[in-house]
């Protein structure tokens, strides 16, 4: 990478940093369904377009969510043909279907799918006139959005407490867009929806928590709230994300994976992620790999890769951690982090190989570094040392 790259990457950094105290992120307020309900209502709202998939549809997983909005006499319309990944093209249908009903707030149960899906929609309610694709990247949202709930079904992707979402595009082509304005206002944090979930959901989004987290935390404008929260998040994790995987019927470990998540979503929100994430999407949108499996697999692969720069705060978490006293050598003790991420993902069992095809590599690693621009990594990896990511994956 040529040293005026560096140079135009670090400038955006140091302004994030210096912007960071300052953000208009408003933390979600955790409730219940009753006083969501009664809050929409109170909100002067009349009819809630409900997003999400006909899996939890199908399940009557949103049945606590309806009857409360019966009693603050509410009414509502279901939008559940959301795919694995988002596409713009399922975004236009359920922004087709809000208007079309009449309704005038979103409520998303589900994972990080359905939830997206119902920040596009907020998206292109809030700016008529700009097309999803238009709106990628960040603050591009003008105008009112309408109130948003979330409701996570899997414990994961945080985006109860994010102002991220992201789509695919018609050339598969996964993009992010970023504001504020659709962060969620409430959530319900419900352990009994993620007690249906198989082992490799709760694994897949359980490490993609811990991506958020570790990412926040290593980044290069992480402060001390963000720190905090990606901190509670990584100790919980790697505490009950085995337990929840060994027994799904835990409530207790389920609980409290659903309040990592959630801390994961407000570190990563104000601290951003890095190369896992952007080499994730472009795996996903490539291969349609489930985005927490590529995070996991990518993980310990890309935080070997920042070297020396990652050091100092990875062994600060080893010691959080307990995997090692405070006087073990940097090095040694960012290793043993290292190296209880890839433990980890041996009892989650999930496999150290990706689908990855060589020819596709170049493409890959050019659209990871091109929407890793804006995020303040540790150190700056160029597309050939993305390629060598890649490779070690395969």
């Amino acid at each position: 990478m040529n040293i005026f790259a560096i140079f135009a990457r670090r400038t955006v950094h140091f302004f994030l940093k210096l912007a960071s105290p300052f953000l208009p992120y408003s933390l979600p307020q955790t409730v219940g369904y009753e006083e969501a309900a009664a809050w929409l209502s109170s909100q002067k709202k009349k009819k809630a377009l409900i997003v999400t998939g006909k899996t939890v549809h199908a399940l009557s997983l949103t049945a606590s969510l309806t009857e409360a909005l019966q009693n603050a006499h509410m009414g509502y319309e279901f939008f559940d043909d959301v795919p694995a990944d988002p596409t713009t093209e399922c975004i236009e249908s359920a922004y087709a279907k809000y208007l079309g009903t009449g309704c005038d707030c979103v409520i998303a149960i589900g994972g990080g799918s359905p939830m997206d899906c119902a920040k596009g929609v907020c998206g292109r309610v809030a700016s008529p006139k700009r097309s999803l694709e238009g709106m990628r990247g960040a603050c591009k949202i003008k105008g009112h959005v309408p109130p948003l709930l979330a409701i996570p079904t899997t414990a994961g992707t945080g985006s109860e407490a994010t102002a991220a979402a992201v789509f695919t595009s018609p050339t598969h082509e996964k993009f992010a867009v970023f504001s504020f304005k659709i962060v969620p206002k409430l959530c319900v944090l419900d352990p009994v929806l993620t007690l249906t979930l198989p082992q490799n959901v709760t694994a897949d989004t359980g490490m993609d928590a811990l991506t958020h987290a570790v990412e926040a935390y290593i980044g290069r404008v992480a402060g001390g709230f963000s720190r905090m929260h990606a901190e509670v998040a990584i100790l919980d994790i790697f505490a009950w994300l085995p337990k929840a995987y060994a027994d799904g019927g835990d409530l207790e470990a389920r609980k409290r994976l659903l309040l990592a998540a959630k801390s994961a979503g407000v570190a990563f929100t104000l601290s951003y992620v890095g190369y896992v994430h952007t080499l994730a999407h472009a795996v996903g949108g490539a291969y349609c790999i489930a985005h927490g499996r590529a995070c996991a697999v990518l993980l310990p692969h890309v935080l070997r890769a920042y070297g020396k720069k990652a050091e100092k705060k990875l062994a600060r978490l080893a010691v959080r951690c307990k995997l090692c006293a405070k006087k073990t050598p940097k090095a040694e003790a960012a290793q043993r982090f290292i190296e209880a991420i890839e433990a980890l993902l041996r009892t989650l069992g999930i496999p150290e190989k990706l689908p990855v095809a060589e020819a596709d590599l170049p493409m890959l690693a050019h659209r990871a570094a091109k929407e890793a621009f804006p995020y303040p990594v540790p150190k700056l990896l160029d597309e050939a040392a993305l390629v060598r990511i890649l490779q070690s994956v395969m």
